[in-house]
């Protein structure tokens, strides 16, 4: 078994190639999906502009106040469902979810988070409703995954003390699910090549080569790339970075295309 995770920009840009793709993948999987573009394509739409905030690393995100989570939910579900619906067309059998049902990813909503403010200086502010995850339900995904090809998963998560919904990070999330599952490999399916270093890509990184490499290189794929040693030591046997732009993405991933850190 093998968990996928595919940002927003692959999904916009290349949602044909993606689900062909998915679905030229014969064994069981998890695919956790982003989709940040395409909340902002909708929150904008319905008028609301879209806050982002950049933390102390560099690393710019999404601020989610309690009105742009019902936006973050509704275009997240409607991602998902479209996925479901793509690649069950193709003889695939398949359910989507989110992290609340089940529930299968819980969470707990960051009550303040630190920000690097207009003026560059630090500054903590009010967490609003993103959340950090602390668990996955093991046995609730095990069981789906008996039942079906494919587990579509969108990026929410139920809060533990609250219970209300919360946004969480793609990339965590499909790292979470992997750790738990023992996956065989998690597939991180971006808009760029691989790792890519003085404009080559790297095509094997070991865990203690992949943490020196996180140190050199900019915000965003250093955080894939930390992630990528974490799950490898807690017990994924490989992770691969690789682009999802081109037809046959999953099976191009596998094959080694792309970066591999075991």
């Amino acid at each position: 078994m093998i968990v996928i995770k595919s940002g927003g920009r692959v999904i916009k840009n290349s949602f044909d190639k993606l689900i062909n793709s998915l679905s030229n993948y014969n064994e069981s999987a998890v695919f956790v999906h982003g989709g940040g573009d395409i909340v902002t394509d909708y929150s904008k739409r319905m008028g609301i502009e879209p806050t982002f905030v950049v933390s102390p690393e560099g690393i710019r995100s999404r601020y989610t106040t309690r009105e742009e989570l019902d936006i973050y939910v509704m275009a997240m579900n409607l991602i998902n469902k479209n996925i479901v619906s793509s690649i069950s067309s193709k003889g695939r059998n398949v359910v989507g979810i989110t992290g609340a049902d089940g529930p299968s990813i819980y969470a707990e909503r960051k009550k303040r988070i630190m920000i690097i403010d207009e003026r560059g200086k630090k500054r903590i502010i009010e967490g609003g409703y993103t959340g950090k995850i602390i668990k996955v339900n093991n046995e609730f995904l095990s069981g789906l995954i008996s039942l079906v090809n494919y587990v579509v998963m969108a990026p929410i998560a139920i809060d533990v003390n609250e219970g209300v919904l919360l946004n969480v990070d793609g990339d965590q999330m499909a790292l979470a699910v992997a750790k738990t599952l023992r996956a065989d490999a998690l597939v991180i399916l971006t808009d760029v090549e691989g790792v890519l270093v003085d404009g080559k890509v790297i095509n094997k990184l070991s865990v203690n080569e992949a943490k020196d490499l996180a140190k050199k290189i900019g915000p965003g794929m250093n955080r894939k790339i930390l992630m990528a040693a974490s799950a490898v030591e807690e017990g994924v046997k490989r992770v691969i970075i690789s682009s999802g732009l081109k037809d046959n993405s999953v099976l191009e991933a596998l094959s080694g295309k792309g970066t591999v850190i075991e």
